[in-house]
């Protein structure tokens, strides 16, 4: 869609939009009816999120900055050089609310007897400990350096913590001294005398510093940490076939860990020599130097969390809410006959991850299993999933994983994984070339009882991960649909030759076959609003960015067709403009949960087509990465993904709508307060309830134990407070 002059701006920059996705995110740690150590925990999120922004995206955009010509994003048409201004200037706003956000938080924590001391207020009480603490514990651990001719710059590592001092000597002469944070000591320093106060280790050895220098002045102090570049160019760097490919995934992290800096913060300002002696050693310009007066890895925040939690400090978190087993099985029975019956959808963190994983565990032991096919992305440091892989190969089952080497900060893990697969006997392989096997699918094969060969397939839309299923919204189909295996295995033996599948029977596969189905049932939804014919488009969605499928969307919008949409993060669409994407409704909820989940329905009625995919709208989930979505084809499955949806159309306490401007704002509906997050848990649970209701009313004797099942409906209300 080209346009003439005067059409209306119909697009967002990726970038910019992502940073107000992530301060939603900081507003979430604002918000006053959250718990106050989740409120920390949320500011954690947001610090990180920013980090791994800058490593990436901005990385992204420095290298491509240097090009000549620049390129130039196909939306908003700005450069990188452009983008990076837009960024920037952004940034230093959230750097201005985070310390407010982080103040507000710690005078509530005060309340609560939580106090991150002050060591230029502190008492001589609290003076005496630290600097007793200082010198016995921290002092023999620090690695000062002078900075001089006889003393080269350091290196400097990614996202650590450095004190840097001014020094001057008798003569004058001025000299920096740096100070890396040391590891092997507690970041969060605790006043034995006043249990949940507090001091950061690098604001300890800041106020100590002149311990470290003796002979020297201090004219100036500050603590500062850089973010260097982590974008390498995977696909260029092993694009010889020859290598070892996991040893040279090995020395490309290797290789990261010294890319260039893209951005310096500083903690509570810093002198003008100090700034300007950093920037040039590290080849910084002054629009990548960011002042805080907060602290800078607030990842400390987790240990803090975690001390209070072993004092019982329960008010200070979320209420439990135990993922609830699926109502429609019997986990103390064979899984496989029961998923024979009928289709299996599992939604996390509603529901418990336990059922995938006994379904792995069973499969590793049961006799008739043939063969075991899974692609692994992202897994627990402490897996079960592969650990049922591992037992199956062991057992000389026929193991084939797909590990992708190149999930983004994920890579070590993933090889340390490989490895062990190999040793079991299972085969591995890294990927498919120029693509990323994003996909979560999985493929058993078994002979049956009568000697036929049957297939257990899952299609999910998130990772095989034990512990972000109790923290991600995701969804896990499991089917014995024999075409699904059937197609699952296609897709498989693409990946294993080298082959990207071009077309299943019912998985939509990327990169070559999902995008042009997913545009096609869109113009059908236009084909039926044209003829005055009921529509309907829904998706559930991380982000949009695809260029080809926001035009599609537009063009269904100009046609009527009624679209609404939850995308959690990056949405480079602007929904509501007259005359455009007037139909268009965009939501993003951000919660207690990270929505994960993708979806997509077309069309009305019972015969409406409802897929859950792995794969976002985006135009590497599209064209440069290995994907599959799955219909759901069990008509009770699919009104519930349809109650799902209706569920975050309708939530008011943590959804926000996207307006024509780009702008986000709190939605008002009128209703009666609605978090979806927190309703979606009420169901699962009260489908628990009524499936033990149901059990135990079978005619089979089994002894009430204290604590069961009754009552189920009370503990909910009283656990939800609602």
């Amino acid at each position: 869609m080209n346009g003439g002059q005067d059409r209306p701006v119909l697009y967002h920059n990726r970038e910019l939009s992502w940073l107000k996705f992530n301060q939603r995110v900081l507003e979430q740690a604002c918000d006053r009816s959250i718990p106050l150590m989740e409120r920390l925990k949320f500011l954690s999120i947001f610090s990180n999120n920013l980090d791994e922004f800058f490593m990436v995206r901005v990385g992204t955009l420095t290298d491509a900055a240097l090009l000549d010509p620049a390129p130039v994003d196909n939306k908003s048409g700005m450069t990188p050089a452009q983008q990076l201004e837009a960024i920037f200037a952004q940034c230093r706003g959230l750097a201005s609310q985070k310390d407010a956000a982080y103040r507000r938080l710690f005078l509530d924590a005060a309340q609560e007897g939580i106090e991150q001391v002050d060591l230029d207020l502190a008492s001589p009480q609290e003076r005496e400990f630290l600097e007793a603490y200082f010198l016995r514990e921290v002092l023999p651990l620090l690695s000062p350096q002078i900075i001089d001719k006889h003393h080269p710059f350091p290196f400097l590592k990614n996202k650590e913590t450095y004190v840097c001092v001014q020094l001057r000597t008798k003569g004058e002469f001025v000299k920096l001294g740096i100070i890396p944070a040391p590891v092997g000591v507690e970041r969060v320093v605790r006043l034995p005398f006043k249990p949940n106060a507090f001091v950061l280790l690098e604001e300890l050895i800041l106020h100590y510093c002149a311990h470290i220098f003796q002979g020297y002045t201090v004219a100036a102090k500050t603590i500062f940490r850089i973010t260097r570049n982590a974008d390498i160019n995977m696909e260029e760097a092993l694009y010889d076939h020859e290598l070892d490919y996991r040893s040279a995934m090995e020395q490309l992290l290797k290789n990261r860990r010294r890319l260039l800096p893209v951005r310096i913060q500083f903690q509570g300002g810093a002198s003008e020599a100090i700034v300007d002696q950093l920037c040039r050693k590290l080849e910084l310009e002054r629009q990548r130097v960011f002042f805080n007066q907060t602290p800078l890895d607030m990842s400390f925040g987790y240990a803090l969390c975690a001390q209070l939690e072993r004092q019982g400090r329960t008010g200070l978190f979320y209420p439990p809410l135990t993922p609830q087993d699926p109502a429609q099985l019997r986990l103390d029975q064979p899984l496989f006959p029961q998923i024979e019956r009928r289709d299996l959808l599992l939604s996390y963190p509603y529901e418990s991850m336990k059922p995938f994983i006994a379904l792995l565990e069973q499969a590793a032991a049961d006799p008739a299993v043939l063969s075991i096919r899974m692609t692994l992305y992202r897994v627990a440091r402490e897996s079960q999933v592969v650990a049922a892989l591992i037992k199956a190969a062991e057992k000389g089952k026929e193991v084939h994983v797909v590990v992708e080497l190149r999930a983004r900060f994920d890579e070590e893990n993933n090889i340390e994984w490989s490895k062990r697969l190999e040793e079991a006997g299972a085969n591995v392989v890294y990927g498919l070339g120029a693509y990323k096997v994003h996909s979560k699918l999985l493929v058993i094969t078994r002979k049956k009882p009568d000697g036929s060969l049957g297939f257990i397939t899952q299609v999910g839309t998130g990772n095989y991960n034990e512990s972000t299923a109790k923290l991600y919204t995701d969804l896990c189909l499991i089917t014995a649909n024999r075409e699904f295996g059937e197609d699952g295995t296609r897709i498989f033996n693409g990946i294993l030759t080298g082959q990207p599948v071009e077309r299943a029977r019912h998985l939509l596969a990327a990169p070559n076959a999902m995008k042009q189905q997913l545009l096609s049932y869109i113009d059908g939804e236009i084909r039926q609003a044209r003829q005055g014919k009921p529509a309907r488009i829904w998706i559930k969605i991380n982000s949009l960015t695809d260029k080809e499928v926001i035009d599609r969307l537009i063009q269904a919008s100009m046609a009527g067709v009624p679209i609404r949409m939850v995308v959690r993060g990056i949405c480079c669409l602007r929904a509501g403009v007259p005359g455009y994407t007037d139909n268009i409704q965009v939501v993003s909820i951000v919660g207690r949960f990270l929505e994960h989940s993708r979806i997509y329905v077309f069309g009305e009625g019972a015969q409406c087509r409802v897929y859950i995919s792995s794969a976002d709208l985006m135009t590497r989930n599209m064209d440069r990465r290995v994907e599959v979505a799955a219909p759901v084809y069990d008509p009770e499955l699919k009104t519930r993904l349809l109650k799902l949806l209706e569920l975050e159309f309708s939530d008011n306490v943590k959804a926000q709508q996207l307006q024509a401007d780009g702008s986000y704002q709190p939605v008002q509906n009128g209703n009666p307060p609605t978090d979806s997050q927190i309703d979606l848990y009420k169901l699962a649970y009260l489908r628990a309830q009524r499936a033990a209701q149901e059990a135990a009313q079978r005619p089979v004797a089994v002894s009430r134990r204290r604590g069961g099942r009754p009552g189920l409906l009370r503990r909910l209300g009283r656990l939800l407070g609602r």
